[in-house]
């Protein structure tokens, strides 16, 4: 705790707050939208398809908003978009908690997700410029310790508010996205990032990400390790319930509790040491090694912990899935800053919160399209009873990632671009 405090206290005003500010929005997020579905389904009533088009449609306009995102962010600077995108998430979690309209609810779930859409690539952008070449990845390991502390106390803040009323629990969520808006719009200082749009419009903006080949070729093979870590939300559930009938939502709230704190505990140590032994590039393509790897001890059959289970096989049950989820939680911090560095590098400088919106657009449809795979697998090898072929497949992806990221880095193709020298101007 004290070597985050001190590599926190480290970085200047606007960094800290870009840091304490993305906290503050995952907090807000997950202590609402992990129960959502329940209060769709149990206090209002709607039926299955409503509650899954609902959230559906957050996803969809996140996922497809992002390059949108990220190039007003590049022309009218990062500071407006941030606040647009935490007025819209204000409004959308204030009606998500007070509107039983389905029409309403769907706007609702638009804005939110077009709110991140928004600030995603608007911070990343931010912090990158405000760090400098020299301390962006340590900038990035930090603000990823916030980030995943976040995500770890917003769900238990949301358990606490939802024993009185989901209301109130939409309720402090939209203050805190409004607390953020005011303190941004004091302190928050102005930034447009150096050569931030081409001159011909948006289109040109979006033709010169659309022609960076070496950054579309990355974004193509890091695709596998959004899926591999997304397994935390799809597969790993699965697991829980499959080795802990009866108790498999304990063990999900458990496993994202590891993943959190295997982050927030080792991010910068692990940061440190991964960077004074590798490259970049190196470095990712360990990382995403051991996101693959994590998902081997679940070809341990370890039995299943029911209640009439003892304490001993009970953990023993459990040890695969823990385990797999430690281990992949690890390898996503070894990957994190480097992966956000080398899009940087491969910008080149410019135009880079579109880089990143095409990024995260590119990474969500890898997400979608790996959850279909993913599912598709579990169910075969459940007909087939042969569990272990999903973890196989996703070993496989890690290792099939891994290769990728190592091949375009033999060949050069990730070497970064040059970059302005100039400094950030205000917008």
């Amino acid at each position: 705790m004290k070597s985050l405090v001190a590599r926190f206290r480290s970085f200047n005003g606007c960094l800290r707050l870009l840091m304490v500010q993305q906290f503050t929005i995952n907090t807000a997020f997950y202590m609402l939208m992990p129960y959502l579905a329940m209060h769709l389904t149990d206090r209002l009533g709607m039926a299955a398809w409503a509650v899954g088009l609902v959230l559906g449609v957050r996803n969809l306009t996140q996922q497809g908003m992002f390059l949108v995102g990220g190039t007003l962010a590049d022309r009218l600077g990062y500071k407006p978009v941030i606040m647009g995108g935490c007025v819209l998430r204000t409004v959308g979690f204030g009606v998500l908690g007070f509107s039983d309209s389905l029409p309403a609810l769907l706007a609702a779930s638009a804005a939110t997700g077009f709110a991140g859409a928004l600030f995603n690539p608007a911070v990343r952008a931010y912090l990158a410029q405000e760090a400098g070449e020299e301390r962006r990845v340590e900038a990035f390991a930090t603000f990823n310790v916030f980030y995943q502390a976040g995500i770890f106390v917003g769900p238990l803040v949301g358990l606490a508010l939802l024993a009185a009323d989901f209301r109130l629990v939409c309720s402090v969520a939209a203050a805190l996205f409004l607390a953020l808006t005011a303190v941004q719009l004091r302190m928050l200082p102005d930034r447009k990032g150096i050569a931030s749009a081409e001159p011909g419009g948006v289109l040109a903006d979006w033709r010169t990400v659309v022609r960076n080949r070496p950054f579309l070729l990355f974004s193509a093979a890091t695709i596998g390790s959004y899926v591999l870590s997304f397994q935390v939300y799809l597969a790993l559930p699965l697991q829980a319930h499959r080795v802990a009938p009866g108790g498999g939502d304990a063990v999900t709230t458990a496993l994202f509790a590891v993943s959190a704190a295997v982050a927030v505990a080792g991010q910068l140590k692990v940061t440190a040491w991964a960077r004074a032994r590798w490259s970049s590039q190196r470095a990712i393509v360990h990382g995403i090694s051991l996101m693959g790897v994590a998902f081997l001890p679940l070809l341990i059959d370890s039995g299943t912990a029911t209640q009439g289970t003892d304490l001993v096989g009970r953990i023993m049950a459990l040890a695969p899935l823990f385990a797999a989820v430690a281990l992949l939680g690890l390898g996503t911090a070894v990957v994190f800053p480097f992966e956000m560095d080398t899009v940087v590098s491969l910008a080149g400088g410019r135009l880079v919160a579109t880089h990143y919106g095409l990024y995260n657009t590119v990474s969500g449809l890898g997400i979608t399209l790996g959850n279909l795979a993913t599912g598709a697998v579990w169910d075969a090898g459940d007909r087939s009873g042969h569990p272990e072929l999903t973890w196989w497949a996703l070993a496989a992806t890690g290792g099939l990632c891994a290769a990728c990221v190592g091949l375009l880095a033999r060949t050069g193709r990730l070497a970064a671009r040059r970059e302005p020298e100039l400094t950030a101007v205000g917008s």
